[in-house]
């Protein structure tokens, strides 16, 4: 199995959803797990679930990084965060790759500096997944990462998602658009126009340029956009979606009166409620890097984590490191 390093100290309510999370990881066989944080209080949480047997080795680190830590102070006085030992294990070769709900700016700076780039990506990129009508998950790149593109960053963005959806999503051509303010070819500004031309140069299956909505229609499987345009969509889908499940929830609470209806509208929101959970995708994984970075959501709960750890081992069993490499290479000499 692969071994997945998880950040015990990363989440709001760390470390229970980390050792929860790894629990249910490894007694479902997703992964070996290497749970770093303060040994002595993991090693606590452990036995008292326990979990003294199953496929879990405890990495001990001193030093937290909190939320109110900038990236670059984090990194550079925290050396023993259990963010940093993570990333470590796995330039080590320790571990395959690791899993993080930590301060994002710090997962990134972390992840970058201790593992480097691949070959041929020059800047890594996070990748979202968002719920479509069509039953299928979307695969938003990049979310946050890069605020300043260029239309090659774009491009090596589109190469990298698609490897991503192909090997986690199953889909052997995914479609990949470009976001932009309308779907006319000629639309957007000199960042898209540019991509636009790259990407319809490509042997990618490039559906042209997609607007906000097609996030969620299923038009396409990966859309590619700047990160500061990415962060924007994300939040504002992250909103929306509480925004719906609140108001969903005072609907049904105040105007159902029968028991049956009560019951069937009970069922509906729940399948509604789980098509939306962020914490079913686990993760954004960071692309672009050696090994693997999977970044979870602050307010994860142990299925998040456990998720996050799915993807990230996935990622290891699908080799989309490797693949994003030679397809890189083979980008340049064309």
């Amino acid at each position: 199995m692969p071994r997945i390093a998880v950040d015990a100290m990363g989440t709001d309510a760390a470390p229970l959803p980390e050792v929860e999370g790894a629990i249910r990881a490894a007694r479902e066989r997703v992964a070996e797990i290497l749970l770093v944080g303060p040994e002595d209080a993991l090693k606590a949480e452990l036995a008292r679930r326990g979990a003294q047997r199953l496929p879990i080795e405890v990495v001990h680190a001193s030093e937290t990084v909190t939320m109110d830590d900038s990236a670059a102070k984090a990194f550079r006085r925290k050396r023993d965060s259990s963010m940093q030992v993570a990333a470590r294990l796995v330039r080590a070769g320790r571990a395959d790759g690791f899993v993080s709900a930590g301060n994002t700016g710090a997962v990134m700076a972390t992840a970058k500096l201790v593992l480097g780039a691949l070959e041929g990506v020059d800047r890594p990129a996070l990748a979202a997944a968002f719920p479509t009508s069509k039953g299928k998950a979307a695969v938003l790149v990049d979310v946050g990462a890069n605020v300043d593109c260029k239309p090659q960053h774009l491009e090596q963005f589109a190469v990298m998602g698609e490897i991503y959806y192909r090997v986690i999503f199953g889909v052997e051509r995914p479609r990949v658009g470009l976001l932009s303010i309308g779907s006319e070819d000629h639309k957007g500004n000199d960042l898209t126009r540019e991509t636009f031309r790259l990407l319809k140069e490509s042997p990618l299956r490039f559906a042209g340029n997609v607007e906000g909505r097609d996030l969620y229609n299923g038009r396409v499987e990966v859309v590619v956009c700047d990160g500061f345009t990415g962060n924007v969509a994300l939040k504002i889908s992250e909103g929306l979606i509480e925004a719906v499940y609140s108001l969903l929830t005072e609907s049904l609470s105040s105007t159902l009166r029968s028991q049956v209806g009560y019951l069937l509208s009970k069922k509906a929101f729940k399948h509604f409620k789980r098509r939306v959970d962020y914490t079913e995708y686990g993760g954004a994984p960071l692309l672009g890097v050696r090994g693997v970075c999977l970044i979870a959501h602050g307010s994860s709960n142990d299925n998040a984590i456990k998720n996050a750890v799915r993807v990230a081992a996935e990622f290891v069993r699908g080799q989309v490191n490797d693949k994003i490499e030679r397809e890189l290479a083979r980008a340049v000499k064309a």
